[in-house]
């Protein structure tokens, strides 16, 4: 359904929304442009909503029929995350990822889609509007990174197995629940490193290209994670959620963690969750 020729066209698609909406509005907000949703970590801009208009636009002239499921759609009508399910094309966007960095004015923000067909994630993009490249996943095509011309520069790998104390990892502990959230923020010590993006966007391309090799979420928004989850996966990734569970795009709970294989994705959380 989607190659790498129409994976090419939505990466073009993401720029030119990226270019158009919002690397014109970055440092350079009006005020008011910046507002709360569901509380102060949660925030929306006018370059979210205007780049999720040029994005909805042009998938669906790319994709005639296709659902699009929006970050800020959702917001506003949660009942247009139902389309994610039965859909026999579903493009899951999130304009801007790590908007309370862009809204900072640092440059680490990045603009994700995904396309779900049947329940099943079948591509994913991550496009860095500041450094003007995508990562691009086609579910068992491999993910590799693209120039802002669509030229492929490299393919994408994780890093390689590794055991905890020489894992350096993106722990997001921030939204865990109680006792979990002081259990895995004493036990961090127990890597060696640990980064905090605010962008989802970014730390998924980091343990995609090999970077990184852990990574910890506790919310599961399908905007934040069926991009990177693919991109991680086909860079020969190890996922699953917290209970040892695989991951669908029709779930907003549970965990999730990505290692480089499955025994390094036990270790990891024997060495994070368990009592």
């Amino acid at each position: 359904m989607i190659g790498a020729a129409r994976a090419a066209e939505v990466a073009s698609l993401l720029r030119e929304a990226a270019r158009a909406e919002i690397l014109p509005r970055f440092r350079r907000l009006a005020q008011g442009a910046v507002r709360a949703k569901s509380g102060p970590l949660d925030l929306v801009t006018d370059a979210d909503e205007a780049a999720e208009r040029v994005i909805e636009a042009g998938l669906s002239r790319l994709f005639p029929g296709c659902a699009v499921v929006g970050e800020e759609a959702c917001a506003a009508d949660p009942a247009v995350m139902d389309r994610i399910a039965d859909a026999d094309l579903a493009f899951v966007v999130d304009p801007v990822d790590g908007t309370a960095n862009f809204a900072a004015g640092v440059p680490l923000f990045g603009c994700m889609a995904a396309a779900v067909s049947k329940g099943e994630v079948v591509a994913g993009w991550i496009h860095d509007p500041l450094g003007d490249d995508t990562a691009i996943a086609l579910r068992g095509e491999g993910a590799w990174l693209a120039d802002g011309e669509g030229r492929h520069m490299a393919d994408l790998r994780v890093a390689a197995p590794a055991p905890p104390e020489r894992m350096v990892g993106a722990i997001s502990w921030t939204y865990l629940p109680e006792p979990l959230r002081g259990r895995v923020a004493s036990r961090l010590p127990r890597l060696a490193g640990v980064v905090g993006y605010r962008c989802a966007a970014h730390e998924y391309r980091l343990a995609a290209g090999g970077h990184a090799h852990a990574l910890l979420y506790n919310r599961l928004m399908p905007w934040d994670h069926l991009p990177g989850w693919l991109l991680h996966r086909e860079a020969g990734g190890y996922a699953a959620r917290f209970d040892g569970s695989e991951y669908l795009p029709t779930h907003r709970d549970g965990g999730l963690i990505c290692a480089p294989d499955r025994a390094c994705w036990e270790a990891l959380r024997a060495a994070l969750l368990d009592p």
